[in-house]
């Protein structure tokens, strides 16, 4: 706050906010899409098992890396550059001067391929983090959902969405330790790790299994009000396209 004012907070947010939607409608519509093939192969109209909503979920995930990917590395990027422009000439200037230079810059000096540095990681920790995620929301809806009731009342839509948000990060906050420690690596300084292996172990050897959770917190605190909108929006839009469909097939 004090070395870069308030826009510090929202440092590298612009261009993941411009691709918010195109990712989250990758990762329903994957979803969704798997969900209905799943249910089809068994037969028409067959419901889906536990295991069809985890394995959707995991496509879902790994499929938005082609899209996340990119506004992913700029953001993390822009967040540990330290360096504030208000500074005064005889101080360090930062090395990227907003996401766009930032998207150019890595571009330029890695190469394309260079957008997608710590998608590995990524994709381990959207995977399993997308499939937890929707798994616990369809759960929480069952159990807190009257026999007979089609469909959830809004505050358990918005609880188990919640709870969805918190259990996700869960599983996904240690590949995101070292999906970020990926990304920076060597863009300020010599590269410090030979690879994936390399990250994940070295990690572990100089600061402990504990740093691999040391992000849980902020990030389950975040993913609890956000996760509670994303599927009330998601339920919303479902239910007016289901009334829409009944409404064509009369």
């Amino acid at each position: 706050m004090e070395k870069e004012g308030l826009h510090g907070f929202y440092k590298g947010m612009s261009l993941p906010v411009t691709t918010v939607s195109i990712t989250s409608s990758v990762v329903f519509g994957t979803y969704r899409n798997c969900l209905q093939y799943l249910s089809q192969l068994r037969g028409l109209g067959a419901p889906n098992t536990k295991l069809d909503i985890f394995l959707a979920g995991l496509a879902g995930g790994v499929t938005q890396i082609s899209v996340m990917s990119p506004g992913d590395i700029v953001k993390v990027r822009l967040q540990c550059q330290t360096e504030s422009m208000r500074g005064g000439s005889n101080l360090p200037k930062p090395k990227y001067r907003g996401p766009v230079h930032c998207l150019l810059s890595i571009i330029r000096q890695e190469g394309p391929q260079g957008l997608y540095k710590g998608a590995f990681p990524l994709a381990l920790r959207d995977g399993p983090s997308f499939a937890t995620y929707f798994l616990t929301y369809q759960t929480l809806c069952e159990w807190q959902t009257p026999a007979g009731q089609k469909e959830p009342d809004w505050t358990v839509v918005l609880l188990a969405g919640g709870v969805a948000g918190m259990t996700g990060w869960s599983v996904g906050t240690p590949m995101d330790v070292i999906k970020a420690r990926l990304q920076m690596d060597g863009a300020r300084e010599q590269k410090r790790y030979r690879g994936f292996v390399h990250c994940v172990t070295e990690t572990a050897r100089v600061e402990g299994p504990a740093i691999f959770f040391k992000s849980l917190g902020i990030n389950c605190l975040r993913a609890f009000p956000v996760n509670m909108v994303v599927f009330a929006v998601y339920e919303l839009a479902l239910r007016v396209l289901r009334k829409q469909d009944s409404v064509t097939y009369v």
